[in-house]
């Protein structure tokens, strides 16, 4: 079985590998001249972790991944703690896998690395597919064309597969603004920040914090309600400035993180509406592409990796039965990731509650129950995609 994946970004390589070692003969299609990835950081969870510990990367990702202790979940202003819930020796021993933080590309970069070099073409921008007689064909802008049984659309949440297949849709403004900054550790030692992840949440927005880079960078993202800015682009300047004038009295940790800041970028959080369908004949779709969610799970990459492993073991599983592999890879990922694209819809809400008698149940109930706690999370932690 010959499988054509374009887009080689973390979902698109960590599927190829997956289905590399189940046996099938796979390429990955990346539109860039190399592999890279925008954006800063990245919380790879269990469920995600152990999946990649099975290729033989757990030396590769100790290297250069950050083991947080906890997510520290904090008020705004006074800096108290609402949940502190342990992500460290306590969530490895329970679900046989480590919480890490990456800095996405060196994520992208150990990945590609353990592909064998010529199954990664780069250069090759999708332009048009057809299918014809249980083939499908890729052609691309380089003048390259590629023949495949199954090709998997891995393109990301602007997917030019997905539009080829299901037409062009517009995406939905969700009224949220993000600026994004990675400061170097010495910029900010004197402020003495824990190896966790840490969400400072207020009126109207929220600021999500951990280190990456084996410790040398702090990630920071700063979300706001009410922005004023619709490019998507994550590549997009913003102003130091306009950060720290958005978070006017919020703790002195969250400004002094700000005011650390190298330089910002800046883009607007969008949605999409949902797919009724992910596949289309011997074309089918994975992560951002069919399910894009807001990061307030911190599971969009996380839910790629859980595709890949899906449909490494239902295609080895139903050889020579590819549509019905593919009927039941959705009908398997799309209850959970739309689970995922609810509860981070939610999540929204949750963070950027102001002061109020909402704001004082929410935190009583993170107080008491916990939404992290071990029993709580289960769920999410503990599923192996794999396993079908």
């Amino acid at each position: 079985m010959r499988i054509a994946i374009v887009g080689g970004g973390i979902g698109g390589l960590s599927a190829a590998l997956q289905l590399l070692k189940a046996g099938l003969d796979v390429h990955v299609y990346e539109q860039a001249p190399r592999i890279t990835e925008i954006g800063a950081g990245i919380q790879i969870s269990p469920n995600a972790s152990r999946l990649l510990h099975r290729l033989g990367l757990k030396p590769a990702m100790d290297a250069v991944g950050v083991r947080p202790l906890a997510v520290h979940q904090r008020r705004w202003d006074d800096g108290r703690t609402l949940q502190r819930a342990q992500v460290g020796a306590e969530v490895e021993a329970t679900f046989g896998a480590p919480y890490y933080h990456f800095h996405r590309a060196d994520l992208a970069t150990l990945l590609a690395d353990a592909l064998p070099p010529e199954r990664l073409h780069v250069g090759h921008k999708l332009v048009d597919l057809e299918q014809k007689s249980g083939r499908v064909t890729a052609h691309f802008e380089n003048g390259g064309t590629t023949e495949a049984d199954l090709l998997v659309g891995a393109d990301g949440i602007h997917s030019r597969v997905r539009s080829l297949v299901f037409g062009l849709e517009k995406p939905r403004f969700t009224g949220c603004v993000a600026w994004r900054g990675l400061v170097p550790a010495e910029r900010i030692r004197h402020l003495d920040i824990e190896i966790a992840s840490h969400n400072w949440m207020g009126p109207d927005g929220h600021v999500v914090h951990y280190w990456v880079a084996g410790g040398r960078m702090m990630n920071v993202v700063c979300v706001v309600e009410h922005g004023d800015w619709t490019q998507e682009s994550w590549t997009d300047k913003g102003e130091v400035a306009d950060v720290l004038a958005r978070y006017e009295g919020w703790h002195p940790t969250v400004r002094g993180l700000i005011g650390a800041f190298p330089e910002t970028f800046v883009w607007a959080l969008h949605d999409r509406a949902e797919l009724p369908h992910w596949s289309d004949g011997r074309v089918t779709l994975l992560g951002d592409a069919c399910h894009p969610m807001l990061p307030m799970m911190a599971q969009g990459a996380a839910q790629s990796i859980e595709d890949g492993a899906a449909l490494a073991s239902l295609l080895t599983a139903m050889p020579g039965d590819i549509e019905g592999a593919l009927a039941r890879y959705e009908a398997v990922r799309k209850p959970r990731a739309t689970r995922l694209q609810q509860a981070s819809a939610a999540n929204r809400t949750r963070f950027h509650l102001p002061d109020g008698e909402a704001q004082r149940a929410r935190d009583e109930a993170l107080a008491t129950s916990g939404d992290r706690s071990i029993a709580n999370i289960g769920w999410l932690y503990g599923h192996d995609a794999a396993v079908i």
